[in-house]
């Protein structure tokens, strides 16, 4: 009897590995949420609706910047606002709460500079004024023949800006936001469901084109801890499955469904530095099963492989035309997404 270390140790290593899986997307869940705290992104997906008493000034300090109001009675400035050697906006006015206030408008919006607009429901950003604004009050205080100073008590210093709110790329940036969340979301509740229940695992139901992937499960489980054939690190042969439980994957394969085994090497190596060799062992199964056995020692993977051949005498082994030949004879064509899985790993 092989010592208690064996007892359900595909289970165990099934749930340690989803375990280390959660890190990642609960980090990235974290991250998100402290976006959207310290960025202005709830701000952004539901623009404030300023009433038509509310001030700029008092939106802006509110941390409601991101706004939807309706200005009445705009006047074109005369001046327009450029980047890249476009024309971004056209500079409006107008009078909101006795005060008089610059509106930035779209060329779209405003129609290449309509001399005046009656009336305008639109979304945009509400923005401290900085060194473009101060040009544009200059500017002005001259045409109206004012003091800068007395333009500046007369004009808030804040004005709303309709390209500073990007509907595409706010459009865009939410997207991405909500689906990797989504995702990440799905992928969490998807390991809590392996770790819970390993069963209903990938390396478990991949089982169920051989058999009922429970009893198939328990019968590996009982063999792993009665009696190994054979064992290394994290591949282990019983008498009727292959099993794998390595940091990377887990896999559980009857022995009697191998079709192919062969291995590759790797050289790992920093710059012009070479630093070790690892080998990887593929496996080809009935029912279209492939499974990789990643970042072993040539001795162990030399071990497994005679071991299969010898408890399994249908079993190809080695690389070659010939035997893929033989296999896809067996299996019948790939499937379009195995043919991509397998470019995939040539290229790498």
């Amino acid at each position: 009897i092989m010592p208690d270390n064996y007892e359900h140790y595909i289970t165990r290593n099934i749930k340690a590995f989803y375990k280390k899986r959660l890190f990642s997307p609960i980090i990235y869940l974290l991250l998100l949420a402290i976006l959207w705290v310290v960025l202005p992104l709830g701000n952004m997906l539901h623009p404030h609706t300023m009433e038509k008493e509310e001030t700029l000034q008092a939106a802006y300090q509110s941390k409601d910047r991101y706004t939807r109001t309706t200005f009445h009675d705009l006047r074109f400035t005369g001046y327009t606002s450029e980047a890249y050697g476009r024309t971004r906006g056209y500079y409006y006015y107008t009078m909101r709460d006795k005060q008089c206030v610059i509106v930035l408008l779209t060329p779209r919006t405003c129609e290449e500079g309509l001399p005046s607009i009656a009336s305008l429901t639109v979304t945009g950003r509400v923005v401290r004024g900085q060194a473009s604004f101060q040009a544009l009050m200059a500017s002005l205080a001259t045409d109206l023949d004012w003091t800068e100073s007395g333009i500046s008590s007369q004009v808030s210093e804040y004005y709303f800006s309709e390209p500073d709110y990007h509907v595409t790329a706010t459009t865009i940036l939410f997207i991405v936001y909500f689906s990797t969340m989504i995702y990440a979301i799905l992928y969490i509740l998807t390991c809590l469901v392996c770790i819970r229940f390993p069963v209903l695992s990938p390396p478990c139901q991949n089982l169920v084109v051989f058999g009922h992937p429970a009893k198939l499960l328990a019968q590996a489980e009982e063999e792993l801890a009665t009696l190994p054939q054979l064992a290394t690190e994290d591949m282990f042969i019983t008498e009727h499955f292959f099993i794998m439980t390595s940091p990377d994957a887990n896999a559980v394969v009857p022995i009697q469904e191998i079709l192919w085994i062969y291995k590759h090497s790797t050289l790992h190596k920093i710059l012009w530095y070479h630093f070790s060799i690892s080998y990887t062992m593929h496996i080809t199964a009935n029912k279209h099963m492939y499974v990789n056995c990643p970042k072993n020692t040539k001795s162990d993977i030399d071990g497994i492989m005679d071991y299969l051949a010898e408890a399994n005498h249908n079993i190809l082994v080695g690389f070659s035309e010939e035997n893929r030949l033989k296999v896809e004879a067996v299996q019948g064509k790939p499937f379009h997404i195995e043919k991509f899985y397998a470019l995939l790993r040539r290229k790498v």
